[in-house]
């Protein structure tokens, strides 16, 4: 469901066991996908439990409003997609699902994430995009595998610290961000030096603009000072 809709009333539809394994597709590599997208379900379906060697689940573009704790029963899933919801939450047992390689909770309503999220160490592209976040775990700090992460259209007003240390992140999407534009001398060159951790080919135009802006500033403190405590390469 787009962002900033309201909810329907329309109630919702029931997925039988049936109808969970006809929605189950096989690839050529041997993965195993549950596709429920579209289905007009408001929760989880608790007869997909039966369903728990899955690959790859994808209940996106429904009314979901709750994550329910029995799907950390699905150890070897790789790709969870919930994007277009209603999530304002997760459960911290998300954190149990350790196989996990792709997760994506764009368009949803979340506020805060549990520090278990930081336990997903496999963990290569996260998508966060449209919903409502404004700081991120330190928890994240621990997802040395993460690549792409997508932090459009939420509240941060500043380059979330957690990411300096994701040394193999490759790709930060903050477009449309209420960053702020006044901050003190210590932040500002805190900030860019977190920024540099990210590779400059791959960061958005607004955080390069705003790198670029910061590395200048930085420099002119640097002149003043004999030994300059960040270098930037």
């Amino acid at each position: 469901m787009a962002k900033g809709k309201k909810a329907t009333q329309t109630k919702s539809k029931t997925i039988t066991l049936k109808m969970a394994q006809d929605c189950v597709k096989l690839a050529m590599d041997g993965k195993r996908s549950l596709d429920l997208s579209f289905k007009e379900i408001s929760t989880v379906p608790t007869c997909i439990q039966k369903l728990f060697e899955m690959d790859e689940l994808n209940l996106s573009r429904n009314f979901i409003r709750k994550v329910p704790d029995f799907t950390d029963n699905f150890i070897r899933i790789q790709v969870l997609d919930l994007h277009s919801n209603y999530l304002e939450a997760l459960p911290v047992t998300i954190g149990r699902l350790q196989s996990l390689l792709i997760l994506n909770l764009c368009n949803n309503r979340l506020t805060s994430l549990p520090n278990e999220l930081g336990f997903l160490v496999k963990l290569r592209t996260l998508n966060l995009g449209l919903n409502l976040l404004d700081a991120l775990p330190a928890s994240l700090a621990g997802l040395k595998e993460l690549r792409h992460i997508g932090l459009s259209d939420n509240r941060f007003t500043r380059f979330p610290g957690c990411l300096s240390r994701l040394t193999n992140l490759e790709r930060v999407n903050l477009d449309r961000n209420p960053f702020l534009t006044e901050k003190t001398d210590s932040q500002d060159s805190m900030n860019t030096e977190r920024m540099c951790m990210v590779k400059e080919s791959f960061l958005c135009e607004d955080c390069l603009n705003k790198f670029h802006t910061e590395r200048r500033m930085l420099e002119d403190v640097e002149r003043d000072e004999p030994e300059p405590k960040v270098v930037l390469t």
